[in-house]
C-alpha cells in the first residue's frame, strides 16, 4: 500500500508540471496584425470592409471611365474621396496594429505563465491574472495562440506568441490547457 501511494503522488507531480507552461516575449507588429487579422474572421467584420472596398472601387471606375469618355462631367468628391477612404479601410487593421504596439511596447519583455486556473502575464511595470472566464475562446495560428472574450465584437483579446516558448513541445502542452478550458473558434 505504500509503494502505491508513493507512485501516486509521483505522477500527481508529473500531472502538476505539464499544466503550466510559461513564455517570454517583446512584443512585435506581427503580433498585433495577426490577432486583428483573427478577430475580423471571428466576427466576420472583415468580409464587409472588403466588399466597402470593392464597391468603392467599382464607383470609382464608373465615375472616372465615364469622365473620360465624355458621357459625364467628373464628379471630384467622388474621384478623389473614394481612394482615400478605400485606403483607409485597408490600412484600418495595420494603424490599430501600430496602436497596440506602441501601447504594448512601453511595458517592456511579457513574461507569462499559463495554468489550468487562467494565465498571468507580467511586464516590467504591472501584473495581470485572468482565469478563463473572460475570454473563453481561442484561435491557434502558426505564430500564436490568441484568445478573445465572447461578446458579439470580440473587444478583448490576449497574444501567446509561440516564439516566446522555451521549447517547442511547449506549444502542445500550451495547446492541451487552452482546449481543456477554453472553446476553440
Amino acid at each position: 500500500m505504500a509503494v502505491r501511494s508513493r507512485l501516486m503522488v509521483m505522477d500527481m507531480g508529473r500531472d502538476a508540471g505539464q499544466g503550466v507552461v510559461e513564455m517570454t516575449y517583446d512584443p512585435v507588429m506581427g503580433d498585433f496584425t495577426g490577432v486583428l487579422r483573427e478577430r475580423n474572421r471571428l466576427i466576420h467584420r472583415g468580409r464587409g470592409r472588403k466588399w466597402a472596398a470593392g464597391g468603392a472601387a467599382i464607383g470609382f471606375v464608373l465615375n472616372a471611365s465615364l469622365s473620360v469618355v465624355g458621357r459625364a462631367d467628373p464628379v471630384w468628391p467622388l474621384l478623389i474621396g473614394v481612394p482615400v477612404a478605400a485606403s483607409l479601410l485597408l490600412l484600418a487593421p495595420w494603424l490599430q496594429a501600430r496602436a497596440f504596439l506602441k501601447l504594448a511596447a512601453r511595458n517592456g519583455t511579457f513574461r507569462v505563465t499559463v495554468t489550468d486556473a487562467g494565465f498571468t502575464m507580467a511586464t516590467d511595470n504591472s501584473t495581470t491574472t485572468l482565469n478563463w472566464a473572460p475570454q473563453p475562446r481561442y484561435r491557434e495560428t502558426q505564430d500564436a495562440f490568441y484568445t478573445y472574450s465572447d461578446d458579439r465584437y470580440a473587444r478583448s483579446f490576449t497574444v501567446l506568441p509561440k516564439r516566446g516558448l522555451a521549447d517547442p513541445a511547449d506549444a502542445d502542452r500550451l495547446r492541451e490547457i487552452l482546449d481543456r478550458n477554453l472553446t476553440r473558434v
